[in-house]
């Protein structure tokens, strides 16, 4: 009798070691791909075989690169405790009892750096109580994990404990495409995408291009993982990889770390990228037996032809990378994208008149905060040490997890920081999102601070406007501490120790993994429990962080006569939109939160931020003020803006806050992907100018109607009637990205108000 050939998915392997019943479903990806293999008839690239294998219908499904909208079915879920307490109050309003996939939610952005790590998380577990009870009683009533304060931060966490290769997450966090480093699909999204795949509803993408990045020769000395994606960023600028996904290929990769890879797709991010990721190789097998998962890298292993790139895979461009010959690069100030290579960095110094002194130096952040990261670090700083020289700037270092931070302390990484000066704070984001109580300089005053994190807008990790931030690797911004001089080039410049004679530093070295493993550090993880009907969720009615959502106004009527609310003029990202540091505390609660709306966007009428004229007054007022006074008016409003609005982090705040203060249309050049979506999700008209020149013609004191929205239909352009002060008039085009379920979700009011 013949037997059935064996199948992939006759192998039952945990998704994580922390979650009971939930498997990798490699047979769902196999089966996929025969029917798109069958329908498409052309090689597929990694990205593709990931993506496709998580369509819902795969017989059905619509499929053109840069056309599509796709309907995935995403393994997992993650959220991190600024995004998890909006996307859990939508949840809520959404009536199901449990979440359709694993999901987790990590507290890592509400500790604020301030003295040291211990210190610093005692102080936010009671400044933020209440937002964490609500986090640890929702995360129980509905079934999900919860990382709680100090655990570490979310995407670490995420790489030791939940990634896999072909696994497809969303996160509500920009930098979820961390998880590249394990060949995982893992895409930031708003708050509303999380509920709906929790609710058991597929995920809509844009079917995304896909950038291919070869990778030649091999990475060593003073050049690091962190040096491949500033030099992409220097290439792609923060809008070249939106609407698409970056695959890293190519025989260097091998010489790249796990947790390298992982640095390399989190940074991508700043380039607009959907996401990236890297193909299944020996260096995330070495990872995952180094976490326990050893039963995960052999089921890969067996599966390993899927998690590869097709031979002769075609990709919308090619980037050659040659890592024998890359130089580490400095990237800034105010932008990612600004890529200088440190040979040339100092001149760039003097040329631009940077700010020579370098005040902080600061390492760690989810972009780089692994072992090896630690580990070459501290072997710089036991080399200045023995030198007799301590750090000249000050030096902080953030470890990723728990699990890191209790390795390198066992290690001795952590004495050798604190010995020549270093500060170790929390295993949280910290200054990396703007949560640091810094005093070493006046608001105003210019200074540089350089770090390894991987955004440097205008004031984002100070608020401090004049604070020129750089971006590097661990490597260059640790010796840097040492010199206290942005013109300072390990390389090749001297040190002088404390007996008066000059040294160079030698090229750091580390290891990717400890030598006896990770350990699990203490206990920061709380599973749902067994019972969770005696759950109560806790929100107190009069709370100024959490407030429960009401639905908003379903769509109704032409917009005539709208007043423009304000037209930005330059850069506008998620931060100036809805700005971070200490309006973090108010994520949960939208009516507070909504006192930030645009205060950061520059006014094109008098080059000033959170100042708008009222048009229906006459009167100055702040951008929310304003925006309020107009609600309660009954009066709808638009804002116009530049290239890439939205770019930045996911936050979904940066579309509730326009939307409950009565917006009804964002109309710019071009938007950045995740916030394009966000806008889409809360019913607002996310809207861009057939001709981006047509920005132009928009003037702040003018009157708008929006015509066509009555047989509003998808590629088909709605007409923007333009009345300036002068009495003049003229007709705009304006395009939009709308399928018909997006149409759905703007006549209903939001997304939420179709599932609810």
């Amino acid at each position: 009798m013949a037997t059935a050939a064996p199948r992939i998915g006759d192998t039952k392997v945990p998704m994580s070691l922390l979650e009971k019943g939930a498997y990798i479903n490699y047979q769902r990806i196999e089966d996929n791909l025969v029917i798109v293999r069958d329908r498409l008839q052309r090689p597929l690239t990694l990205s593709e075989k990931i993506l496709y294998g998580h369509l819902d219908d795969p017989h059905g499904q619509d499929i053109e690169r840069g056309v599509s909208y796709l309907k995935l079915r995403p393994d997992r879920v993650a959220c991190q405790d600024a995004t998890a307490q909006m996307a859990l109050l939508q949840f809520m309003s959404a009536g199901m009892p449990t979440a359709a996939v694993p999901t987790t939610v990590h507290c890592d952005h509400l500790i604020e750096a301030q003295v040291g790590g211990v210190k610093d998380v005692a102080r936010a577990n009671e400044i933020n109580k209440e937002v964490y009870d609500f986090l640890a009683t929702a995360t129980a009533k509905y079934g999900l994990g919860f990382w709680k304060p100090g655990s570490g931060i979310i995407h670490q966490i995420i790489l030791e404990n939940y990634a896999f290769p072909g696994g497809l997450m969303i996160g509500t966090d920009s930098h979820t495409p961390n998880a590249g480093g394990l060949g995982m699909i893992a895409c930031g999204v708003g708050g509303a995408d999380a509920v709906d795949v929790m609710a058991d509803i597929p995920w809509e993408l844009k079917c995304p291009k896909v950038i291919g990045v070869n990778l030649t020769g091999k990475i060593s000395g003073w050049t690091t993982p962190k040096d491949v994606i500033l030099k992409v960023a220097g290439i792609l600028t923060v809008k070249g990889g939106t609407g698409a996904i970056v695959e890293y290929k190519g025989p260097g990769v091998e010489s790249l770390s796990c947790t390298g890879m992982a640095t390399i797709c989190n940074m991508g991010a700043e380039i607009g990228a959907t996401t990236s990721m890297f193909p299944f190789n020996n260096r995330m097998v070495d990872y995952l037996n180094a976490t326990k998962r050893q039963d995960i890298a052999k089921y890969a292993a067996q599966f390993a032809h899927n998690l590869k790139a097709d031979e002769g895979a075609d990709y919308d461009q090619v980037i050659e990378i040659n890592l024998s010959e890359l130089e580490p690069h400095i990237n800034g100030p105010f932008t990612p994208d600004l890529a200088t290579p440190i040979s040339k960095f100092a001149s760039e110094v003097k040329k631009n008149g940077w700010p020579d002194e370098l005040k902080v130096a600061l390492i760690g952040s989810c972009t780089n905060s692994s072992y090896e990261d630690m580990s070459r670090s501290a072997s710089i700083a036991r080399e200045a040490s023995e030198h007799g020289l301590d750090v000249t700037s000050k030096f902080t270092i953030t470890p990723g997890s728990e699990q890191v931070r209790a390795t390198i302390e066992r290690d001795g990484q952590i004495g050798a920081f604190e010995k020549v000066g270093g500060v170790v704070l929390a295993n949280a984001c910290g200054p990396c999102i703007g949560q640091w109580d810094r005093r070493d300089v006046e608001k105003g005053v210019a200074n540089s601070i350089i770090t390894s994190y991987n955004r440097n807008f205008t004031g984002r990790n100070d608020a401090n406007p004049a604070t020129h931030a750089f971006v590097a690797s661990p490597d260059i911004v640790t010796a840097m501490a040492f010199s206290g001089s942005l013109s300072f080039n390990p390389l090749t410049d001297s040190l002088t120790g404390a007996d008066g004679k000059p040294f160079k530093f030698s090229d750091p070295t580390g290891n990717e993994l400890p030598p006896r493993g990770y350990d699990p550090g203490q206990d920061t993880f709380q599973p749902p429990p067994e019972d969770r009907a005696s759950v109560q969720v806790a929100v107190d009615p009069k709370s100024d962080r959490l407030q429960l959502l009401k639905p908003f106004q379903p769509f109704s009527g032409e917009p005539k006569d709208l007043p423009i609310l304000i037209k930005v003029k330059g850069k506008c990202t998620t931060d100036h939109i809805s700005a971070g540091g200490p309006w973090l505390k108010y994520r949960g609660h939208l009516e507070n939160i909504s006192q930030n709306c645009l205060i950061g966007a520059i006014n094109s009428e008098n080059g000033e931020a959170n100042k708008v004229k009222n048009q229906l007054t006459g009167s100055w007022g702040g951008v929310p003020q304003v925006a309020a006074e107009y609600r309660e008016k009954g009066v709808k409003w638009v804002v116009i803006g530049d290239h890439n609005y939205g770019e930045g982090s996911s936050r979904e705040h940066a579309a509730l806050e326009p939307r409950f203060l009565g917006g009804l249309a964002i109309i710019v050049r071009s938007f950045a992907r995740i916030h394009e979506t966000n806008l889409k999700k809360q019913g607002m008209l996310a809207l861009t100018f057939a001709d981006p020149a047509d920005y132009d013609k928009i003037q702040p004191s003018d009157r708008v109607d929006i015509e066509g929205l009555d047989s509003f239909a998808p590629g088909k352009n709605l007409t923007l009637s333009v009345k300036h002060a002068d009495g003049s008039k003229e007709n705009i085009s304006l395009a939009h990205s709308f399928n018909e379920g997006q149409i759905a979700w703007f006549r209903a009011g939001s997304a939420l108000n179709l599932v609810s």
